[in-house]
């Protein structure tokens, strides 16, 4: 399978670290317990800890569907494509405005796509990933012969799973479940891929289901659908609860395993791009991997992108010429539920 074209969207909003303590300042003032301005440098130093400098939000008027519309514009562009070549249309990621139909239906009727195959792919920041195992699976049975696979991680929107609410602080000690908002960034990919018998992809997958409670965002019924644990969804319905420090420690060793295991059969990668989750972690992974070297960050400037940290990534450094067509690259990812990946491909 060969990734034909890749095009990334991004609001023009650079939001800073003193624009985020300004906003957990200006929502928290009136009910928090404590000393907030200690706990507001506490967040600074954090944020700096992890590499984080700014990431782009919407801006007044900006919307989803427009930064949507723009990357798969550009990758139809890039592919020399029109909207009806395209087969099969799968959504992917976190960020979305519908559960019913699909979003998948909704961004084909809103890109005149009325005939395409349409559905809806949900495995947290693993989600880009996933879709392309499943894409190069439908390749070799012959179901398509071009898929879009497509994602608009806009999270931090007004009123989504991160604000205002978890800019509501009512106590340092919720930082231990929370602190991973404040790196959040927004972006649209779009990502065309077709048959290539001559580029197979290599991967390697792992699961920890014991660790679900570590990265949630549930819906109604909350305690419902899940076994008893005071972890999942401690703040709360439609709202994002995330232990970033013991994400990033029960992801590392299987990480690394993976990647090792991709590099042990193709020795020739010349860049990574990892999940941007935070810079100094990752970097810390590919230190003990002894990779750091062909690393391709993109946390420091547009922070954690969720499920389109890798196409973003790799949207980036193609359009910057990093990367040319038959490099070979890797993806590297550590996603909520937990899920771990390292796979290899070539451009």
């Amino acid at each position: 399978m060969r990734i034909t074209s890749v095009g990334v969207s991004m609001p023009s909003w650079q939001v800073d670290n003193e624009q985020i303590l300004d906003l957990i300042r200006q929502h928290s003032r009136d009910g928090f317990d404590g000393d907030l301005e200690r706990t507001l440098a506490t967040i600074g130093r954090l944020l700096s800890r992890t590499g984080s400098r700014t990431r782009r939000w919407l801006a007044e008027g900006d919307t989803p569907i427009a930064h949507i519309r723009n990357a798969v514009d550009t990758a139809l562009r890039d592919a020399s494509m029109e909207p009806d070549d395209i087969e099969l249309l799968i959504y992917v990621g976190i960020g979305k405005g519908f559960l019913e139909p699909g979003q998948a239906y909704m961004v084909a009727h809103a890109l005149g796509m009325h005939r395409v195959e349409c559905f809806d792919l949900i495995d947290a920041c693993m989600s880009w990933t996933r879709a392309m195992q499943i894409a190069e699976s439908f390749f070799r049975t012959r179901s398509y012969r071009r898929i879009l696979v497509v994602n608009g991680e806009f999270n931090t929107a007004e009123g989504g799973p991160l604000r205002p609410g978890n800019f509501r602080l009512d106590s340092a000690e919720r930082l231990s479940w929370t602190m991973p908002t404040y790196t959040i960034g927004t972006a649209a990919t779009a990502t065309i891929v077709e048959p290539d018998s001559d580029r197979p992809w290599t991967w390697r997958f792992e699961s920890r289901p014991d660790f679900a409670d570590l990265c949630t965002i549930p819906s109604f019924g909350l305690g419902t659908f899940s076994a008893d644990d005071d972890k999942i969804g401690k703040n709360g319905p439609f709202r994002f609860t995330s232990y970033g420090k013991e994400l990033h420690e029960h992801a590392r060793e299987p990480c690394v395993r993976l990647l090792r295991e991709v590099f042990a059969v193709h020795p020739d990668v010349r860049v990574i791009f990892p999940h941007a989750s935070s810079y100094r972690e990752w970097d810390v992974f590919a230190r003990d991997a002894g990779v750091q070297d062909k690393m391709h960050h993109i946390f420091p400037d547009y922070g954690n992108l969720v499920s389109a940290s890798v196409p973003a990534g790799l949207a980036l450094a193609w359009r910057a010429g990093a990367v040319q067509r038959g490099d070979r690259v890797a993806g590297w990812v550590g996603s909520a539920g937990m899920s771990f990946a390292a796979y290899s491909f070539e451009l």
